[in-house]
């Protein structure tokens, strides 16, 4: 599978480029995943629901399954946070991963740069293959427009290897 890291600054446009890229992938028949990185805790239910009270009540996994979804929710109880990779090996059967955030990870990257932000990740990290900005910028990585996602995906589907 090929796997795609989005990365970029707090309120760069991270998840609205993800979804873009997501829904043009899905429209071509890809079968995408997609993993987020949350720095703060986050809850996937909430109080009164069944599954909450199950996990309230000490359940270390609670699994919700209907005829539509299902989902696991696994209590980590601040042990050591999930690598990628580990996430990466939960999913089946898909063509390409779309993994928001983990920009420290060792996978292929696209930069999302705000226009007031010069405080550039490439500069910093490894293997971001491109940047989506409307800025200006100094680099040899290719450097799409915001609005340029058929190019952007076309870009992914030639560059990033599984």
């Amino acid at each position: 599978m090929k796997i795609v890291g989005i990365v970029g600054w707090k309120d760069s446009g991270k998840t609205t480029i993800a979804t873009k890229i997501i829904n043009k992938l899905s429209s071509k028949n890809f079968r995408v995943a997609s993993i987020k990185h949350a720095h703060h805790e986050f809850d996937i239910d909430h109080e009164n629901t069944d599954s909450f009270k199950h996990r309230l009540a000490g359940s270390s996994q609670v699994i919700v399954s209907s005829s539509k979804r299902w989902v696991k929710i696994s209590e980590l109880n601040n042990s050591k946070e999930k690598t990628l990779d580990e996430l990466i090996n939960q999913l089946s059967e898909i063509d390409i991963v779309i993994v928001e955030g983990f920009k420290n990870e060792n996978h292929p990257k696209i930069e999302i740069i705000k226009n007031d932000n010069n405080n550039y990740l490439f500069t910093k990290i490894k293997n971001i293959k491109a940047i989506i900005s409307d800025n200006k910028l100094e680099t040899d990585l290719r450097i799409f427009k915001n609005d340029e996602i058929d190019n952007i995906v076309d870009f992914i589907l030639e560059n990033f290897n599984e």
